[in-house]
């Protein structure tokens, strides 16, 4: 029997930390993007009642498949057992979102000429 593959995704969305696992991986048909498929929530038990679960998987019911932008993503682990997906404030943690905007809003960028 062969093992199906498991990844851990982080990525940051809007001042937010994402958690989501996911059965499969790959660069998106969208130039500078991940598509992630196949997403799986809370198949550990269904005992035990998670709210931070029960929220990210709330914002991804019906998804099929999501594009996170190359830039936005902190880490990508192939891992064995799925842990618990969340949505965490980055804040505050050792956490710093990359890249900063190039240009400001309204400015014309680093031109300094009027």
């Amino acid at each position: 029997m062969t093992k199906r593959l498991l990844y851990r995704i982080v990525f940051m969305n809007q001042g937010k930390v994402y958690e989501i696992y996911a059965r499969s991986i790959a660069h998106g048909d969208l130039f500078g993007f991940i598509e992630i498929r196949d997403m799986v929530f809370g198949e550990r038990s269904s005992v035990v009642v998670d709210p931070s679960e029960e929220r990210i998987q709330a914002e991804f019911s019906g998804v099929q498949c999501t594009y996170v932008p190359l830039h936005a993503v902190i880490r990508i682990d192939q891992v064995e057992k799925q842990g618990v997906s969340k949505i965490s404030d980055a804040e505050g943690g050792n956490v710093a979102q990359f890249p900063m905007p190039m240009y400001p809003p309204g400015g014309r960028g680093g031109d300094k000429s009027p």
